[in-house]
């Protein structure tokens, strides 16, 4: 029998050569030579942690947002991103120890797709990047009669446009799989059963690692998961929705839905939109994206994140405050930060090294002004992520003094 020489090291550290090289004798001398501690990390941004606890996969705490790469939405977005200057955005993110990017199908009439997929392509880390994208809106381009056929079924959520989705997708992300797929928003009109079952079949199928959803009632997605449970399907491990310190809607029973079914949550509008700046800023700028004004809520929590960052110092701004309030608010949080500035992008890599104190989350509480509606209102909120876990249901506290147990 003509044996072949084995190598010695574990076969899971050899290179993706299909030959055997030999190592010099000598060069490991123990275990620990084999097994080094991973290099010093680039920034915070080199931190990786599991996506939620329904999902091990390893994550930057930013996820790099791909809305704005490309040149077709200038009218909405308000700036033109090429592929140069997306290329540098994203280089940038990479650089830093960045690894989560996410866009959608439609994201720029589809070149956002189109260019993160060639730029893997060409600096040859796929397989480095957690890639997450989304389906239900139409992602063909109506304009100038550029596509004139009947669209009926290219939009929802339902199994068909769930197909020829993911197989767009992956052309233009020039890749035979995507780790995180999310419903983008809820149709109304697809079952439970039929979206669960054409999700678990994609999964199943290899095209696609994991679920997530975005932009739809907690209601739903709480059904949508017990019904995946039931059946043993694959469920959905990440919600993403508008979620800042100035607006907290997500807390009535969007958060509560995600700790009760270990899911992460991966926030978009953490920034405010453009809206946390500094009072002199807000005096400056005329209107916001959209053409809205400054209400006296956006003054409101505007300077009090400015009176945060004063008392953080070292040139903080707002936004890396209004970042820092919503990494510290929930335990599985990875927001979503847009944008086509480098500097703005390394300027909010540097903010994750911010630790609010519990007396200045306070404060921002305090400036947003947060109702959280009927029966919280009058019978409060979860005690065990309240400070100091002291309920605030006066039925509780009429019967003695109670203190919980806090939870992240």
């Amino acid at each position: 029998m003509n044996l072949q020489a084995r190598p010695t090291m574990p076969h899971f550290l050899l290179s993706s050569s299909t030959e055997y090289t030999p190592v010099p004798d000598g060069t490991a001398q123990t275990m620990f030579d084999i097994f080094r501690p991973a290099g010093e990390i680039k920034t915070e941004l080199a931190r990786y942690r599991l996506l939620s606890p329904s999902a091990a996969i390893r994550v930057s705490p930013l996820c790099l947002g791909a809305m704005s790469l490309g040149d077709q939405w200038t009218g909405f977005m308000g700036a033109r991103t090429d592929f140069d200057q997306a290329t540098k955005l994203l280089d940038t993110f990479y650089e830093a120890g960045g690894n989560f990017i996410d866009t959608a199908n439609n994201y720029q009439n589809e070149q956002s797709e189109m260019i993160i997929g060639e730029w893997m392509e060409k600096r040859g880390i796929r397989d480095e990047i957690v890639l997450a994208t989304k389906y239900s809106t139409l992602g063909l381009d109506r304009n100038e009669g550029k596509f004139e056929g009947i669209a009926a079924n290219y939009c929802g959520n339902h199994k068909k446009n769930l197909r020829l989705t993911v197989e767009s997708s992956l052309k233009k992300l020039r890749t035979d799989y995507i780790d995180l797929l999310y419903v983008h928003w809820w149709d109304y009109s697809t079952s439970i059963p039929e979206l669960m079952q054409s999700l678990n079949d994609v999964v199943k199928s290899g095209k696609v690692l994991y679920l997530g959803i975005s932009d739809t009632p907690a209601w739903i997605v709480s059904q949508a998961n017990e019904y995946a449970r039931q059946h043993g399907f694959v469920q959905f491990v990440v919600y993403q929705g508008l979620w800042n310190v100035g607006t907290r809607d997500l807390e009535r029973d969007i958060i509560p839905m995600c700790r009760a079914n270990g899911m992460g949550l991966a926030p978009w509008g953490t920034l405010g939109q453009g809206k946390f700046k500094s009072p002199e800023e807000l005096q400056k700028q005329s209107s916001w994206r959209g053409g809205a004004p400054p209400s006296d809520k956006d003054i409101k929590v505007s300077k009090a994140l400015q009176e945060v960052a004063d008392e953080v110092g070292g040139g903080i701004r707002p936004a890396n405050v209004a970042l820092a309030w919503a990494r510290q608010s929930f335990a599985d949080c990875f927001p979503v930060i847009g944008g086509t500035n480098p500097e703005h992008l390394k300027s909010n890599i540097e903010a994750l090294k911010i630790h609010l104190t519990t007396e200045q989350i306070g404060k921002l509480a305090q400036a947003s002004d947060f109702d959280p509606g009927f029966p919280y209102i009058y019978f409060g909120t979860d005690p065990h992520y309240l400070p100091e876990g002291k309920p605030n249901s006066f039925l509780l506290n009429h019967a003695a003094h109670l203190e919980f147990t806090r939870l992240p």
